[in-house]
This record gives structure tokens, sequence and C-alpha cells, in this order.
């Protein structure tokens, strides 16, 4: 499985503007669709500094617009902060648009900045999401239902609704996707989560369960000098770990935390990894999986590129 991920944060630091890499997003995933690469993952936060992206449903339908066959997923949609109504209206066009494409991990968002932004009590965050959706299905069926008091019906209809995930890194984000009958998609490659799930599956009769897990680094840079292009990343990539890093609560686990503030560190996690060809070739046959963030923590788009082409010429005719 080989995708790119987008989250187009532009630090203070950085060279590009944020028009410059929306731009360079919807290039990169046009040709990422005419290479046959599998997926194209966006991300949501708000209030974010550096410009996070904050409206992923809106970009999900503008790459629909450029590609024709990839899948298109959001991980993961802060859905206590939403409107669940609305939202799933603007999945039910996404959808239409993109030929089914567009998919969801439902997520919990733990920043506090942004319950506070929106008004909502992180505290309730777990039954929100569970109520949310079930409203998002009952919208997406096209027939008016009563909810909280008024009568509800959401047009247009999808042709099908889209894939829902549910993300989390706990025992209770497990059983809580598959109390909803969804798949799940752990935020920390823990056996133990998966195994929580599949057994809770059985338990309430949920026989279409699956487990994405993820494997391999979150940030996949190909080069024929990684020590020099690791001297060009070293900002991009500290900013993005040490960030991230700061957002995290004690409940919180995932793949990409690094824990660190020097370059040195953020090599060393594993989660970032600038690779020559036959490396990349190497890991793409050891985990099963590629992903590319081409313009990670502002990274200028040229440098992006410079990756992806030589993947292009250098290890994607080695792997398909």
């Amino acid at each position: 499985m080989v995708g790119i991920r987008y989250d187009l944060r532009v630090p203070p630091f950085a060279t590009t503007t944020h028009a410059e890499m929306y731009a360079a997003c919807l290039d990169q995933c046009e040709w990422a669709d005419r290479l046959g690469l599998d997926i194209i993952v966006l991300s949501e936060h708000h209030g974010v500094e550096d410009g996070f992206m904050s409206a992923p449903v809106t970009l999900a339908a503008a790459v629909a617009g450029r590609t024709r066959n990839i899948q298109i997923n959001i991980a993961a949609v802060l859905l206590p902060l939403h409107d669940p109504v609305r939202l799933a209206e603007q999945f039910a066009v996404a959808s239409l648009v993109s030929g089914g494409r567009v998919g969801f991990v439902a997520g919990l968002g733990y920043r506090q900045e942004e319950f506070d932004m929106a008004a909502v009590d992180r505290k309730r965050r777990g039954s929100l999401l569970e109520e949310y959706v079930g409203v998002m299905r009952q919208c997406w069926s096209g027939e008016a239902f009563e909810w909280r008091g008024r009568t509800i019906r959401a047009t247009p209809k999808p042709a099908s609704p889209p894939m829902l995930l549910v993300g989390g890194s706990t025992e209770k984000a497990a059983r809580r996707a598959a109390k909803l009958h969804a798949g799940f998609f752990p935020a920390i490659g823990d056996q133990r989560l998966a195994d929580i799930y599949t057994e809770e599956c059985a338990r309430v009769g949920f026989h279409g369960g699956f487990v994405s897990m993820p494997n391999g680094p979150g940030f996949v840079h190909v080069s024929e000098d990684p020590e020099r292009d690791w001297q060009r990343l070293a900002p991009h990539a500290l900013y993005d770990a040490q960030t991230y890093a700061a957002w995290q609560t004690p409940d919180q686990r995932s793949s990409m935390h690094v824990e660190g503030t020097t370059l040195e560190a953020v090599r060393a996690s594993g989660a970032y990894v600038v690779l020559t060809p036959d490396d990349c070739v190497t890991l793409a046959q050891e985990t099963g999986r590629v992903i590319m963030h081409p313009l990670m923590g502002g990274m200028p788009p040229a440098l992006g590129w410079e990756s992806l082409h030589l993947f292009e010429q250098k290890v994607l005719p080695r792997i398909r």
C-alpha cells in the first residue's frame, strides 16, 4: 500500500505560503492518481498558528476533482467538534463528486483549545462521537428522522454511505469501534488493541469488522543523498515532531509521537526516515507500506517533488 498524506502546515520559518502549499498538494494528488497509488490521507486540526488544515472535507472534494481512482481518507475527522447533520451533508456531496472514494476516521479530538473554540465540553467527547455516528448514518439514509426534538432530512443521499472507521489508542476506543459496527483505526500499532476489538466484535455480533493498523514510518523521503537531505529537512522534521508531541495528553498514544528536541532523536525514532531508493524498496518489502508526506512541516514543495520523482523513477517500478 502506497500513500501520501497532508496537513499543510506553514510554520513561521517556512519559505512557502499556504496558497503555494494547497496548489502543490493538488498537483501531487493528481500525480499519485496517475501513477496508481492507493490512498491520499488528509488531517484536521483547528486554531493552530501554522494554519494546520481545518476543512479537510472541502479539500477532499477538491482532490476528487483532480483525480479519478485513488481513495481519499480523512484521518481523522474530529467528530465531537462538528454539527453532525451538516458534516453528513458535506460527506454526501464529497462522496457523490468522487464516485464514493471519500471515507474518514471518526476521532475524538484531544486539544483542549479546539473544544474551547467549538464550545464543546471535552468530557462529553466520547458520548458525542457515538451519538453523532448514529446521526450521520441516519442522514445518509435520505429519510426523515427525529433528533433532539426536531425533524431532520439530509439531502442529497449518497450512492452508498462513506466508509467510516473509528480511531483511538485505548481499549475504550477499540470497544467503541465494535459497538458502533465500524472498522477500527488505532493510532498506534498495538496488537492488543486489535485483539480487544476483535473480541468485542464477536461479543456484539458484528461480523464485518476490520483493523487498519499503522505499520512503518509516517514520513518517507526518498533521496540519493540522505545525509544532505536530512539537513535540508531538519527544521521541518523538528518542528513537526516537537509541536505534535506538545499536543499529546497522558491518554493519547500515537506512532508519530516523538519525544526529543534534537534531529538525532527524530532520526532515531523511526517515525521519520530519509532513504535511498534501494532502502525504500526494502522498507516496502518488509512492511508492505510506504507513506510519504511530501509537504511535511512546511517543507518547500520543490523538495517534496524531488522525493516523489525519485520514488516514481527508482522505487515504484520495483515494488509494483
